[in-house]
């Protein structure tokens, strides 16, 4: 592996919730570079590019538009993963922090870039106009990434109790990493729509991230630029992943040794690749 590797940064980033004497002497032990702190602008920007082709779900995508960081919503922009609405409200500025209602900057490498069209339903019927006349998925997306604002979802939210919205309309919504949990209670516990949801890569939060999603060293290396990309929320993976470090690798340099050498070729989630190194060693 070369000291950039993906893989040292996933090995790292267990590594770091060790205490800092032990992971030291374990990243002696098993030759892992020292771990590089992330000073200049330059490094930052390097690392977070590594990322933006990454598939990840899209609940991640949603915690760093939550940083309201004109840089990293600039990131968030570029990701491949992103969608139009997303995009939309970049450029319009929409906070996405809990409590934040002042408006985001644009990022000035955005300043020239278009917004993605205005559906014709929405310009032709409004917000609530277009999600009923959505009956097909594609009309009902495009109406759907016209809900920036939390006074749209408030609206959204009024329109379907008023009247339930058509079926691709709550469907489009539902699977949006940041439909309000009471909008997406309000439509029902349809096995359906719970499918729906888990596919589209909506979580609860990191901590879910680190318990089911693989393959680990994809989630890992993710979860290594979490104090860059969202660092309000990386706490919650660590605070998840730390019992496991320490009932299956612990202070064994043999454990660590066999996890650095399985992550990169390992199809599971964290916690099982953390569980099979600590039982082969």
């Amino acid at each position: 592996m070369g000291d950039n590797s993906a893989s040292h940064r996933s090995v790292g980033f267990l590594l770091d919730l060790m205490n800092t004497g032990e992971a030291e002497r374990i990243r002696r032990r098993i030759g892992l570079p020292v771990h590089a702190r992330v000073d200049s602008a330059g490094d930052r920007a390097q690392l977070i590019s590594s990322w933006t082709w990454r598939a990840v779900p899209s609940s991640v995508l949603l915690w760093v538009l939550e940083e309201d960081d004109p840089d990293l919503n600039a990131v968030v922009w570029r990701h491949s993963h992103a969608d139009d609405s997303m995009r939309r409200a970049i450029l319009r500025g929409v906070p996405f922090g809990p409590g934040r209602t002042a408006r985001v900057p644009v990022d000035s490498v955005l300043r020239d870039s278009e917004e993605p069209p205005v559906p014709k339903g929405y310009a032709r019927e409004g917000l609530v106009g277009a999600l009923r006349q959505a009956t097909a998925m594609a009309p009902a997306r495009q109406a759907a990434s016209m809900v920036l604002e939390r006074a749209d979802w408030r609206t959204v939210a009024e329109a379907d109790r008023e009247r339930p919205l058509p079926g691709y309309a709550r469907w489009a919504l539902v699977v949006r990493p940041d439909c309000p949990p009471e909008l997406r209670t309000q439509f029902g516990a349809h096995r359906k729509f719970t499918n729906r949801v888990r596919r589209a890569g909506v979580l609860d939060g990191p901590a879910e991230y680190a318990a089911t999603h693989g393959p680990a060293s994809d989630t890992l290396h993710v979860l290594s630029l979490g104090h860059l990309l969202f660092p309000a929320r990386v706490h919650d993976a660590e605070d998840a992943l730390r019992p496991l470090v320490r009932d299956h690798l612990g202070d064994r340099e043999e454990a660590w040794a066999v996890l650095a050498q399985l992550v990169g070729g390992f199809h599971g989630t964290v916690p099982e690749l953390v569980a099979t190194a600590g039982a082969i060693a």
